[in-house]
Formats: structure tokens, sequence, C-alpha cells
């Protein structure tokens, strides 16, 4: 049974010390392929020094992540396109809105989120969106942009059904991690609805680890249980899940 996990900081401080040991058993649970999303200038280096080490296994993605867009984003900016068009990157993420910490710098995340939007249409790259409490936003922003043909993910998707939807409709997928076996996510009505074609699985580790560990750091393997939730959402197998989700994330990061 293989996995991928689109969606993981593998090069994170909180994996500094069995960082391999990670790797391994993650590989030994079947999750050969793993996306990493970039989160600004501070993060490049040694993210990529890890796609170097596992060539098989890791993948880069460029973008400023929402969270760190402040005063001086436009100079990261900078960075992102220059390393965007390097073409060492499968995909463009982490990006989008957040509307959950901080409201101080939403307008100058709206515009690093449309800048980045454009870039990876231009570069036919899939996008890693992030977008917590703020899913009709990130929708609304690509609608009006009108760019067809835009692929990607609603990461850690949260959103309602008719949102889903909505993002389903653009030809996007909804990036499923640990919040589905959370008792009260939410998700379980939504995933029962949804086609499995429209979904990716991820772990966003360190962060989110899913039941049994919640509250502990996650890790790439722990995306079994993921897909295990789903099984028993859809009543389906395991391997289904794993078979569809896994060619859904190949076909769109193109490896």
């Amino acid at each position: 049974m293989q996995l991928v996990d689109t969606h993981l900081h593998l090069y994170a401080e909180e994996f500094h010390d069995d960082r391999k040991q990670v790797i391994d058993a993650a590989i030994q649970n079947g999750v050969t392929k793993m996306l990493l999303p970039n989160i600004d200038s501070s993060t490049v280096y040694s993210m990529l020094q890890l796609c170097h080490d596992y060539p098989e296994n890791c993948f880069p993605m460029m973008g400023l992540h929402p969270c760190y867009v402040n005063d001086t984003y436009e100079k990261e900016l900078k960075q992102v396109e220059a390393e965007l068009r390097s073409g060492k990157y499968y995909g463009v993420g982490e990006i989008g809105m957040d509307k959950h910490w901080d409201l101080t710098h939403i307008a100058e995340q709206t515009k690093a989120l449309t800048k980045q939007l454009i870039w990876a249409y231009e570069m036919e790259l899939p996008v890693a969106l992030h977008t917590r409490n703020c899913t009709a936003d990130v929708i609304a922003i690509i609608q009006e942009l009108n760019i067809k043909g835009l692929k990607g993910i609603f990461h850690c998707f949260g959103g309602t059904y008719d949102e889903a939807q909505q993002i389903i409709d653009m030809g996007m997928y909804l990036g499923i991690g640990g919040v589905v076996t959370f008792k009260n996510s939410g998700l379980d009505e939504i995933i029962k609805n949804v086609d499995l074609k429209n979904i990716v699985l991820e772990t966003d580790g360190p962060y989110l680890a899913p039941v049994p560990f919640r509250g502990k750091r996650n890790q790439p393997a722990y995306i079994t249980h993921v897909a295990e939730k789903i099984a028993d959402l859809k009543q389906i197998s395991i391997e289904e899940v794993a078979t569809t989700t896994t060619a859904n994330a190949l076909t769109l990061f193109g490896l």
C-alpha cells in the first residue's frame, strides 16, 4: 500500500533529533512520497537540503506562508519568485490567508496570495493553500482572478459542504489530515458525501496529529490513521483510499 503525504514540514526543528528515523518509519508504513511546503526565506535552505538528501522521497514547494506575511513581504516574495523560476519546485506553497491569529496584515496577505497564485498559473504548478478561518475569502479571490486551469489543494480543509463543492468545481482537491479523526471536526458528513477522487491525504506534521496521537508531534507514518478514518466513514477498504488518493497526489504534482 502506497501513500503520499501532500503537506509536511519535515525540515522543522521538531524533527531535528530523529529526522532519519521519522523518514524510515514513514517509508516502512508505505508513505514513500512527501511534499514539503516552504514557510519563508529562513526555511528554504533546510528544506532543499532535506530534499537533496532524500530525492526519491521528499519534494519541495516554494511559497510565503500567510502567517509570515508582514511589512517586508515584498522582499520575501522576490526570493519566492526567483526560486520558483529556477524550476526545481513541485508546487507553490504554503500560500493563502489566515484570520485566526492576527488580522494586522490581511491586506498584505491578500496581495501576497494573489501574486503567488498568478505565478503558479504562469508556471503550471499546483498550489498548497492555507485557509484557516477564511476558506470563503480564498475561494472568492481565486474566482475573481478567473484563471482557468489552476490546480491545487485546500490544505487542512475545514470548510462547509458548499465550500467543498466550490473547491471541487474549480478542479481542486480537499487536503484531509488528522483533524478528520477528531470527534467534533465536522468533517464526517462532508467526507461521506465527497468523491474520493477529490481528496488527497496530508499530515501537516509536526502539527495536528490524528487520534490516537492527538496533542503529540505529528509525523508522516501517522497518515495511515487518516486513511483508516476515511475508509471507515465511506465504508470502503483502506486500500481503496490509498490507491485513489495516491493517484490523485501523483498526478497533481507530476511525480
